[in-house]
């Protein structure tokens, strides 16, 4: 137990169930934003009434936490111990669908009760209603005097011409005055030390404007109308129904769904869009704007402290009626959620993987089903998890198989690099470096795949053979020549690229092995100077507003090639882009991971889906060394649902999802014997019997992360078997030392 859960339970029963019904005394159960087991009891604000789902303010120990209203209180606590709720905040309560979710999280994932209600209240100081900016205004006193009572002595040039504007409009901020009137703040200060303006109070943020279902509907093809009639169909009929929207890449997919989010805002409902990656949707943005006539509210990590205090209330209050945002948006305090998108369902950074672990796709299809409201699931390569639940009914499904406007879907050819091979110290094959000129001539766009940043993967030593690692984790560091620098991927650690050798202090012996984005570019640049080149990689640029600007650049053909890892995958739409070469299509196919076929095909077809989107026909070269391999076969033959019925039939023999279960238990701490014995005793105590299976423990691929030792067991189970009482009731008899942390990850999705 940690010193923090002993000190919250001095002070409750700690339960740790659903929240209940009112119990109509004046003690309450809270759920503080820590991780901690349960709720705590508390005794209720004098003249105050509390409910479950109310956010207050209660003291622990010394300090004073935010908390969530549970419900009934467990009666545990002796009452000389009973503490009081300091106040309630004067906010909307989390709706009873929210409270019941974020129990159904806790219990699922294996996580405190606390921590996943953290994440409901993830900014504390949007509790407390911010306090108004304050501006100057020109005092009433003087506004009808000549010069507004300016004496002539004092009369400069840049105090008349911050008096002349506060005389045309309304009060100002002092910054924004100062600018406006080419003069520094400390002249409008002056003025406010003479009596000549005054500080006012000004209005809150931005407003979230309502968008208007209504603005400017698009025109749709026969199958596409189809589709949202059934999705708005479903949204008016109300009650819980997932259903996948599955259409080939190109076919208008975002447009209908547009039509479920408009029928959504008539019935004065909220939506939530859940999307992979934020900084990529500059285009869906652009989109939405001209649909409904304004944007959406956006819920991401680069917002900055102002905004997303902004957007978290104006959530709750109803106020932001569209948000789109990654996966922690699912957690906001939705006063009125009625609809649910999940756009690009299969990929794979939905998966939370650190903190509370999580799938947003899975725990959006509950939080639906919940709330009983419609949600969507879209992609042009739905997962196997999805498509099976479809087959079995558990899902409808809607689809449009053919791309919109009349474009074609490109062509894919295999470029065996056993007989094509590239020259040497090069990694293009002279197929796809003749169609890269080709390209470049015709006046239109290329595109080249690698997913891999930086220059190259592995740097070592000629003189030596020293491999260059990362001190914290076990991998190689990665260099980024544009910047002079070997960085960790995994940890974020960077170093200066060394001039000697630390082992053997060889000058200058440092050689790259294996091609990243930069090197292409590199070998890109060296062929064809004159092309245009931009690296759309998450090191090439930082937030939304570089990433618009670089999408922009590219859709109004300001570049040639564009050369980028998986994020150039995320529903692009560039209509001069014709050529896609996928420079090393074997890249994830090897590993031992379960979905790695899977996962290789949709980004493959999602990355060859890029290529002739508008009226120029599109084509796709794929670099392989195994062009028999099934899912390379596939994707040339455009054969997707016969890859996923041989993908399903293999799983489902061998008992792996979406056929069976899987849980994966990490073992982690700084020190590596104390791990490696925890990790020995989950072994020996493992759970026996029919149905189960318990692998391990072994040592994590990255047996070393964040300067932290890892050791993994697999746990395999049949589809339904009770996995979580089966894990709790086995890690309740293994003692853990505070110095080593256990960690649950249900459904899991990475194996390093």
């Amino acid at each position: 137990m940690t010193s923090g859960e002993a000190e919250a339970r001095a002070n409750s029963g700690g339960r740790a169930d659903d929240p209940a019904g009112w119990p109509g005394t004046d003690r309450v159960a809270v759920v503080l934003p820590l991780p901690l087991s349960g709720p705590y009891d508390y005794r209720m604000p004098e003249a105050v009434a509390l409910q479950p789902g109310d956010f207050v303010q209660v003291p622990l120990g010394r300090r004073e936490l935010p908390g969530l209203v549970w419900g009934a209180a467990s009666g545990e606590v002796d009452e000389a111990k009973l503490r009081r709720v300091i106040r309630r905040f004067d906010m909307p309560p989390l709706p009873a669908d929210g409270l019941r979710f974020l129990a159904w999280v806790a219990r699922y994932v294996m996580a405190p009760l606390g921590a996943v209600a953290k994440m409901a209240m993830s900014v504390p100081e949007a509790l407390a209603p911010p306090e108004a900016p304050r501006g100057y205004r020109l005092a009433p006193a003087h506004a009808g005097e000549r010069d507004y009572g300016l004496a002539p002595h004092r009369a400069t040039p840049a105090r008349r011409r911050v008096l002349a504007l506060l005389a045309e409009g309304p009060a100002r901020l002092p910054a924004e005055l100062a600018r406006e009137a080419g003069c520094s703040p400390a002249v409008v200060k002056g003025l406010a030390e003479l009596g000549l303006v005054e500080s006012v109070p000004l209005g809150h943020g931005a407003a979230f404007r309502p968008p208007d279902p209504g603005h400017a509907p698009v025109t749709l093809n026969a199958d596409q109308a189809a589709a949202a009639e059934a999705l708005a169909g479903a949204v008016r009929q109300g009650g819980y129904g997932a259903t996948l929207l599955d259409g080939v890449t190109g076919s208008g997919k975002t447009e209908v769904y547009f039509e479920a989010i408009a029928a959504a805002l008539q019935a004065g409902r909220q939506v939530l869009v859940l999307v992979p990656e934020i900084a990529l949707s500059a285009q869906w943005l652009e989109r939405f704007a001209a649909r409904f006539g304004v944007p959406p509210a956006e819920w991401h990590s680069d917002l900055s402290a102002a905004r997303r205090r902004e957007t978290w209330r104006a959530v709750a209050f109803g106020k932001a009626r569209v948000v789109v945002g990654a996966r922690s948006a699912l957690f906001l305090p939705f006063a009125a959620l009625g609809l649910i998108i999940v756009d690009e369902e299969h990929e794979t950074a939905f998966k939370q993987e650190d903190g509370v672990l999580y799938n947003a796709r899975d725990m959006a299809v509950v939080r639906a089903h919940l709330g009983n409201f419609p949600i969507v699931l879209v992609s042009a390569t739905p997962s196997l998890e999805t498509m099976v639940n479809v087959e079995t009914g558990r899902y409808g499904r809607v689809q449009l198989p053919s791309r919109h406007g009349g474009a074609r879907l490109p062509e894919l050819a295999a470029v065996d690099m056993r007989a094509e091979p590239a020259p040497r110290g090069q990694f293009l094959s002279p197929v796809l470096a003749r169609a890269l000129a080709e390209t470049l001539a015709a006046g239109e766009q290329s595109l080249l795949f690698l997913n891999r940043r930086g220059y190259a993967p592995l740097t070592l030593c000629r003189a030596c053979g020293l491999r260059v690692e990362c001190g914290d984790c076990s991998a190689w560091l990665v260099e980024h020549r544009l910047i002079g620098r070997l960085k960790c991927h995994h940890c974020g650690f960077s170093r200066p690229t060394p001039q000697r050798c630390p082992h053997c202090r060889a000058a200058d012996s440092f050689v790259a092995c294996g091609p990243g984005v930069e090197r292409i570019a590199e070998e890109v640049q060296a062929s064809l100077p004159q092309a245009r080149l931009a690296l759309m990689t998450s090191d090439s640029f930082h937030g939304p507003a570089e990433a618009q600007a670089l999408v922009q650049q590219i859709t109004q053909g300001a570049v040639d090639v564009i050369i980028g890892t998986q994020l150039v995958a995320k529903g692009h739409h560039f209509p001069q882009l014709t050529l896609v070469g996928v420079v090393d299509a074997d890249l994830g196919l090897a590993g031992g991971d379960l979905r790695a076929g899977e996962r290789t095909f949709q980004l493959l077809h999602q990355v060859a889906g890029r290529a002739g989107r508008a009226e120029r026909p599109g084509r796709v070269l794929l670099q392989t060394y195994q062009p028999e391999h099934p899912v390379l076969a596939a994707l040339v033959a455009g054969d997707r649902d016969t890859f996923l019925a041989e993908e399903a039939a293999a799983r489902e023999t061998r008992g792996w999802p979406p056929f069976g279960r899987l849980a994966g238990i990490i073992v982690s701490g700084r020190d590596r014997p104390a791990v490696e014995q925890v990790a020995q005793e989950l072994g020996r105590a493992a759970p026996r019997g029919e149905g189960i299976e318990v692998l391990g423990p072994a040592e994590a691929p990255l047996a070393l992360l964040r300067g932290r030792h890892r050791r993994r067991l697999l746990v395999k189970a049949a589809k339904g078997a009770p996995l979580q009482g089966i894990l709790a009731d086995w890690l309740m008899r293994v003692p853990v030392p505070n110095a080593v942390r256990v960690t649950v990850d249900i459904d899991p999705y990475s194996f390093l």
